[in-house]
């Protein structure tokens, strides 16, 4: 059975007088594809802000691989093997397709500034190896014909799947995705689920997500943690959470068509 790669340890965040997440644990597994959801406002991208370090909880605290990441600035938590994605795609604008997956590779670099200055081996080197892995990574998510393109140019469901590259282009163990299916229709759902599912597999991934669309999540995790107003309301496999009462409830009943 597979270790815990990522626990959340009763994490309480309060801004001023209000608590977004309240007395909030739970794990992933690694090689795990696991979901957080909930109604709008339940707190769910609080926690990916908490485990990337953008937030420090009011108490408890965030442990991946066995090491205590509480508070860890996100350039560091980048470097320990998290990486993410947001809500609103964020894509360097006048860059192409290609650049902005080697942006993801900025962590990586082996050769010294004079090295880069005077362009000397190691440099030429180095540049033509990410290349190459920036290339490969296109081609996992189909978007190879796509290098030399304008990133903004792209459509709407393209440009999500070129931030999910730049991700993984940071090579993490951890890959958490914000809302991946927000915005898209139903063929480029089915498209970017089955590209998940892919990278997971050949990247070594363990995968933590946020999403509203039921359909996606029953059929992309393996386990689900619901929140509601910051509370926990449920934690198991996202087949049981769309019959559950207080799932119902929190949704309004938005479940009974999923």
């Amino acid at each position: 059975m597979s270790s815990a790669l990522l626990k959340i340890h009763n994490i309480t965040m309060q801004f001023g007088g209000v608590t977004a997440i309240d007395s909030l644990s739970f794990s992933v597994k690694e090689g795990e594809i696991y979901g957080l959801i909930g109604p709008n406002g339940a707190g769910k991208t609080t926690i990916f802000n908490i485990i990337t370090g953008n937030y420090q909880p009011t108490e408890g605290n965030v442990n991946f691989e066995n090491e205590i990441i509480t508070g860890t600035k996100p350039n560091i938590v980048v470097q320990k093997g998290i990486a993410r994605t947001f809500q609103n795609i964020r894509l360097f604008k006048s860059m192409s397709v290609l650049d902005n997956i080697l942006i993801g590779f900025h962590n990586q670099t082996h050769y010294t500034y004079l090295e880069a200055i005077f362009r000397l081996p190691r440099y030429f080197g180095h540049e033509k190896r990410i290349r190459a892995e920036a290339m490969a990574i296109l081609d996992e998510f189909n978007l190879t014909k796509y290098a030399n393109h304008k990133a903004t140019d792209l459509s709407y469901g393209n440009q999500r799947k070129v931030e999910i590259a730049r991700a993984v282009a940071t090579k993490p163990s951890l890959l958490l995705l914000d809302e991946p299916a927000a915005g898209m229709n139903p063929i480029e759902t089915a498209d970017l689920s089955n590209i998940i599912h892919k990278i997971k597999r050949d990247f070594n991934l363990t995968i933590l997500l946020i999403e509203h669309d039921m359909k996606f999540v029953n059929h992309m995790c393996d386990l689900v943690t619901v929140l509601d107003y910051g509370e926990k309301i449920f934690e198991g496999k996202p087949a049981d959470a769309i019959v559950d009462e207080k799932v119902i409830t929190a949704y309004l009943g938005d479940f009974t068509h999923a």
